[in-house]
């Protein structure tokens, strides 16, 4: 079988080249043949969401992946991908939890919707009673050997507990604080991060997680560490609309405060992604998503760094070319390997207790159409 360092350099070469699930297929399909992978169980359960993380992960399952499904995993219940239907699906999932405790991974897409216990959300019909989401990802994540969290809704709540949060949602972590969630978050999650993380659960056990309980091989680095534009935010070189092809950090990118490998990695089987369709980051794999990352397209006007110190974005860019480069350079290198730099940049763009109001959008827009004329 292969070793974990094999397996960590091949997920970051499959990103780099766009095949990663041919390069792991091969060796795990003689893992399996040796008998020295295990099937894991697999349960999905769907709460508050838009399905779009079982859609994203579908855009992976066939044709390479369908060998892992049916010989690394065991995939017993998802109510989408469920071959049967009613009380017969729901039956596989119980027989799962009491039969076999402490063997299966739960996995939750979706927000834990907590308004009048749980009521606006339910998933489950048994003995004659409406199941909550709530109630039965707590029942079956106690039980569970992994518990993972897929999407932006639930690892943090997403747009689902966005303000005002009238259902009073939340990620699956404080459903179960008892358990340690491995959160593999974005709006969707990508199919690689999903998959790459179960794969790693069954081959390995859990993977090394950050502080927001997120695998580091997917989420180790900022994008904007990674991204092909880096070296127009090093000169100072910014777009002023989006479209255009300089760094789009002034027209509201939050890549600084984005940890994913969504630079290498990419979207619809490598073919693109946001930054590459000219269109900023919106920082959706990040805890208070959207609230804290909104408005997307608004620029966060300086960076306060430890210290109590304010740089402007544009004496960050234009003095990497100059000697006051050096004291400020250091302050990035040592706040983003802390993550300090990730928590003082999303104080700027947090919004007040009320939306920006509209006049105040305006504005932002005047300027920069203003400053498009002028050059």
């Amino acid at each position: 079988m292969l070793s974990r360092r094999d397996f960590l350099k091949l997920v970051v070469k499959g990103a780099v080249l766009g095949n990663f699930s041919k390069l792991v297929t091969p060796p795990l399909a003689k893992a399996v043949a040796a008998g020295e992978v295990h099937k894991l169980p697999v349960v999905m359960i769907e709460t508050g969401t838009c399905t779009g993380d079982s859609i994203s992960l579908d855009n992976i399952w066939t044709p390479t992946f369908s060998d892992i499904l049916t010989n690394i995993l065991d995939w017993r219940y998802d109510w989408i991908m469920n071959q049967v239907q009613g009380q017969e699906a729901y039956g596989i999932l119980q027989e799962t939890y009491e039969k076999m405790p402490h063997e299966y991974i739960l996995i939750v897409q979706g927000s834990m919707i907590q308004r009048d216990n749980g009521h606006y959300n339910h998933v489950g019909y048994e003995n004659g009673k409406l199941i909550t989401g709530v109630e039965l990802v707590r029942r079956i994540g106690l039980k569970a050997k992994y518990v993972v969290a897929i999407g932006s809704c639930a690892t943090y709540g997403g747009p689902v507990a966005g303000y005002p949060n009238p259902t009073q949602s939340t990620g699956v972590q404080n459903i179960l604080p008892e358990r340690r969630v491995i959160n593999v978050s974005g709006c969707p999650a990508h199919p690689d991060w999903i998959m790459g993380t179960l794969l790693h659960l069954a081959l390995y056990g859990e993977p090394e997680l950050e502080k927001f309980g997120r695998p580091k091989l997917f989420y180790g680095e900022t994008v904007h560490n990674r991204c092909p534009r880096r070296r127009f935010y090093d000169q100072g070189i910014f777009a002023t609309a989006i479209g255009q092809k300089e760094c789009l950090f002034r027209v509201g990118c939050k890549g600084p405060v984005t940890y994913s490998d969504c630079p290498i990695r990419r979207w619809n089987d490598r073919f693109n992604w946001p930054i590459g369709c000219n269109t900023p980051c919106i920082g959706c794999t990040e805890p208070g998503y959207p609230d804290l990352m909104s408005p997307f397209t608004s620029h966060l006007p300086d960076i306060p760094f430890p210290g109590g110190t304010k740089v402007n974005t544009d004496s960050i860019g234009l003095g990497v070319l100059g000697l006051t480069s050096v004291a400020i350079t250091g302050h990035v290198v040592t706040s983003l390997y802390k993550g300090r730099i990730q928590k003082n940049l999303l104080k700027t763009s947090a919004k007040t207790n009320h939306r920006p109001a509209l006049k105040k959008a305006q504005a932002l827009h005047k300027y920069w159409l203003k400053k498009t004329n002028k050059i």
